[in-house]
């Protein structure tokens, strides 16, 4: 069976994006007007925008959802077997190798089929 979770929405939810809408807007515009401002200044004022803005989309339903998915993608984060350093190498060793003889070989091909192609037409 497919049984999907369907995600109530809150009637303020459209409300609240829109004023996170507004306020990335605000900082692009902002911005752009600001544009003879030092940019560190700019840049901390895009910066609480952006803090602000993210604060508000995460109070609507789907933004909740959101937060609690990046936190669950996290811990499977943890789960993952990451390559030690060694086999890491050794394995970036292979690849190089690899593609060392295959460019030798297509390379090789290359001429004899020319040299072939040059002996037909003459």
């Amino acid at each position: 069976m497919n049984a999907k979770a369907e995600v109530k929405d809150s009637r303020f939810d459209l409300i609240k994006w829109l004023l996170s809408a507004a306020l990335v807007v605000v900082g692009v515009v902002g911005n752009q007007y600001f544009s003879a401002e030092p940019i560190l200044y700019r840049v901390l004022v895009l910066l609480v925008i952006a803090v602000v803005a993210g604060f508000v989309a995460l109070q609507t339903t789907r933004g909740q959802a959101f937060f609690v998915l990046a936190k669950e993608a996290r811990v499977e984060i943890r789960k993952v077997v990451w390559p030690t350093r060694q086999e890491t190498t050794q394995t970036t060793l292979i690849v190089v190798a690899v593609v060392l003889v295959m460019a030798l070989l297509l390379w090789g091909l290359d001429s004899l089929l020319g040299w072939l192609v040059s002996l037909i037409v003459g």
